[in-house]
């Protein structure tokens, strides 16, 4: 054993060395270098951990994915979190759990209404058509992208039962009006933190106030492990329920490489099986199989570490890009944190202003042209989407400010990997795009 722990002592200090001699970034040249939206920003010690992991050779789901679980749960303040394959698998759960028969009264059912905004990303929506509901989409607000407590508020039928709403760009939405509003109703509410980790509403981590809510840790996001999502929940009901929607749809709450945690493995009567029949095996769920791997927990340990250094970049990223485009007068619209806000920015969106003479087209392709990224706002209107052709859907009120963001808006990076250098190219491009 002891010499394991210096082979491994031993392997870890090559890995860091490694890092150091080919992984750095490259000297930033104006035009050449690429400014992307987003990426991964890592070092030394997630490559250790990584290689680490793997020296175990546990391929699956265990310790590592444990410890995150523990302290992504504990993190945002609330008791469960369930990590997952992607963010998008994180929503399908949080989503098809709410359809679960367990919850008696409280399930939804085909046919149930869920609010979302139409502004926001495709596999916000998705899970509640495939679990037979009817998306109910409001408008969002400028210059916040998030739609607000009154817009929700007169969604709101007696066919409703869920809210899903997004804190757009990492800028949260009014979280502790929308989840009294779902109290006074009785409604459920997931918060999709995917593109907000690290942000927060009135002093509190965005996460923490649904009855669940969702994680990404794709490259782009916040941090990564590569791919990778997570669940949360502060309910047990809830967690039961998700946990075995994410492990096959099984009734045991085992995990991998452990039996008989209960105890009564051989000796149950479930439905119509043989008395005895293997718990193990005993389908309580329609699941799936969406587990992450070790690996990708290693390396989500050691971003953890880095989590608040990040959301701290990003804020100085963010203001050091507004701060130099607020010159540029009426001819954008800058957006702004949601009042009570301090939001980790996903990314920094631009609204076309209507004194702009050039077209979102031309300021892009400008800016594409320099190796400056940009990116859509994700879908615009998903209403305007071939793949909503055939999907039954209610539009509450106006999107007229989610058609202006389709037609007119872009986003471009402020994620940590960008340089002041960086930030302050980025920024004269778009001026020099807008002239």
């Amino acid at each position: 054993m002891a010499d394991e722990k210096k082979d491994r002592a031993a392997i870890g200090k090559l890995v860091r060395a490694y890092f150091a001699d080919h992984k750095r970034p490259a000297p930033f040249e104006p035009g050449v270098t690429p400014i992307p939206c987003g990426g991964r920003v890592f070092d030394g010690a997630e490559m250790e951990r990584l290689v680490d992991a793997a020296l175990d050779f546990w391929l699956t789901a265990g310790g590592e994915a444990e410890s995150f679980e523990a302290r992504c749960a504990a993190l945002v303040g609330v008791d469960h979190a369930f990590f997952v394959n992607s963010g998008s698998s994180a929503l399908l759960l949080a989503v098809t759990a709410l359809f679960d028969q367990t919850l008696g009264a409280r399930r939804l059912k085909a046919g149930d209404e869920v609010i979302t905004p139409a502004m926001g990303f495709p596999t916000t929506v998705a899970p509640i058509v495939m679990a037979g509901g009817v998306p109910v989409f409001v408008d969002v607000e400028l210059p916040f992208y998030n739609p607000s407590v009154e817009a929700v508020r007169a969604a709101i039928t007696d066919r409703t039962r869920a809210i899903v709403i997004a804190h757009a760009m990492g800028n949260p939405f009014d979280a502790k009006g929308i989840a009294a509003l779902a109290a006074e109703h009785d409604l459920w509410l997931v918060e999709d933190n995917c593109d907000a980790f690290g942000s927060r509403y009135r002093g509190a981590l965005t996460g923490a106030f649904g009855h669940l809510s969702t994680l990404s840790f794709y490259a782009s996001h916040h941090m990564t492990t590569g791919e990778g999502g997570a669940v949360l929940t502060g309910s047990d009901e809830l967690a039961r329920i998700v946990r075995s929607l994410r492990d096959w749809g099984r009734d045991c709450v085992c995990a991998p490489g452990r039996d008989d945690t209960c105890g009564e493995r051989f000796t149950r009567l479930h439905g119509t099986l043989p008395r005895g029949y293997d718990h193990k095996y005993v389908c309580a769920r329609l699941g799936f199989n969406l587990k992450a791997t070790d690996l990708q927990a290693a390396v989500g340990l050691a971003q953890l570490d880095k989590l608040d250094a990040f959301t701290t970049a990003r804020g100085k990223n963010f203001k050091r890009i507004a701060e130099r485009l607020s010159a540029l007068g009426e001819r954008l619209l800058l957006p702004e944190a949601t009042p009570g806000s301090e939001p980790s920015w996903f990314g920094f969106p631009i609204t076309l202003g209507e004194a702009c003479a050039r077209s979102r087209a031309e300021v892009i392709g400008a800016l594409e042209k320099g190796r400056i990224a940009t990116r859509m706002l994700f879908a615009g209107n998903l209403t305007r989407h071939p793949a909503f052709d055939d999907v039954a859907y209610r539009i509450s009120g106006s999107l007229e400010t989610t058609d202006r963001i389709m037609n007119h808006s872009f986003w471009v990076g402020c994620y940590p990997g960008l340089t002041e250098e960086m930030c302050d190219f980025l920024a004269a491009s778009i001026g020099d795009a807008l002239s």
